[in-house]
């Protein structure tokens, strides 16, 4: 059954924001783009106006002068109005970039960068009239069409009052000389532009905040979709916990095989076994082959039986090997002596058994060191 949106009651993870950035989803905002563009371009007006107006007087002038060679040359005035389109061209070039960069310095501002073709991918479910229909009535569309329409009644009534006001002054234009007109003409505009750049920074300033909200509440999750993705990013448990204990009879599997190759196996009656190999040729000290507690201890002792390995109880000895070694590690040199002594008695064993003759000292007990049997040192 699909969540529904009353569901989705769990912020966002952190899997979930990284799988959102790379298919385009992230907080941009509109009117701090359209700020940034407006409110640079005013400050860039203000601080170049008399460079500006200067320019502009000249080219409207150049554009206005009559020259009597141009009108008998239809040649060179075709050159004269490529020339200064040229140079209206190269303006509105360096603006239209300029806007481009801004635009882009304020969405990386808004939400960070981030560069993906997954929008451009074409998705069967947007063809979907009725999914489609219900996007359109979404919180979030709403609340975006709302403020649209509030951000242009804004600025419809800011600018009417503006050149109401200015009217006046737009009349005495037409009075002036064309350089002063330009520079008063330039005055009122990058007033007005000011004013609106003012309405769109506290616009922005209500959208920066609101577009995060909104992209928050899209993102968040059930409590069915954080188990997913928890089972997803950490694994099934009980195939990890299948896993595990198919890792774990494998490998007593192969710690079985090798007691058949040990020289004895050191028993704690009922608790621990560790069965010992060592090859004086290939080995600088005895070494365990396979270990095991309870069940398993049981089992190394039934295999050694089975192989004819000599068993040996000596319950410190084995509790000792059991709480200090690992499996093909060498025997602490601490107990280098208890252990000597089980295979010096091992190897007697073995020679009599060779020689088909009686043997009949029963095993050692091997001096352990007490803070290396568990037992004695708790």
């Amino acid at each position: 059954m699909a969540d529904t949106a009353q569901d989705r009651t769990l912020p966002a993870t952190p899997r979930k924001i990284q799988k959102a950035r790379e298919e385009g989803q992230l907080a941009r905002s509109r009117d701090l783009a359209h700020f940034a563009g407006l409110g640079v371009g005013v400050a860039l007006l203000g601080l170049f106006a008399p460079e500006l107006t200067t320019w502009l007087a000249h080219l409207v002038g150049e554009g206005l002068r009559l020259d009597a060679r141009l009108t008998r040359d239809p040649q060179a005035m075709t050159e004269r109005l490529g020339l200064l389109g040229g140079w209206m061209l190269v303006a509105v070039l360096a603006a239209g970039f300029g806007a481009v960069l801004l635009a882009l310095a304020a969405n990386v501002l808004g939400g960070g960068w981030n560069f993906t073709l997954a929008p451009l991918a074409p998705r069967l479910s947007k063809l979907d009239p009725l999914a489609g229909f219900k996007r359109l009535f979404a919180w979030s569309h709403l609340t975006n069409t709302l403020k649209s329409c509030l951000l242009a009644l804004v600025l419809g009534g800011v600018g009417a009052w503006y050149l109401a006001g200015q009217w006046p002054a737009a009349v005495r234009l037409l009075a002036m000389p064309l350089p002063q007109a330009i520079a008063a003409g330039g005055g009122v505009v990058r007033s007005g532009l000011l004013l609106i750049a003012l309405v769109l920074a506290a616009f922005a300033l209500v959208d920066v905040p609101l577009q995060r909200h909104l992209l928050r509440q899209r993102l968040r999750m059930s409590v069915e979709e954080v188990k997913k993705e928890m089972r997803d990013v950490e694994g099934n448990t009980q195939v990890k916990a299948k896993m595990r204990l198919r890792m774990r009879e494998m490998a007593n599997r192969r710690m079985l095989a090798a007691v058949p190759r040990a020289d004895l196996v050191v028993m704690n009656p009922t608790h621990y076994a560790v069965a010992l190999a060592y090859d004086e040729a290939r080995m600088a000290a005895p070494r365990v082959v396979a270990k095991g507690a309870d069940l398993l201890a049981l089992k190394i002792r039934e295999v050694a039986v089975e192989a004819k390995v000599p068993v040996v109880q000596a319950p410190p000895l084995a509790r000792a090997l059991y709480a200090h070694t690992e499996i093909d590690q060498e025997v602490p040199a601490r107990l280098f002596t208890a252990v000597a002594q089980v295979l010096a008695w091992v190897f007697q064993l073995r020679d009599a058994l060779a020689a088909g003759r009686a043997f009949t000292a029963s095993a050692p007990l091997p001096d352990v060191p007490a803070d290396m049997d568990p037992l004695a040192a708790a």
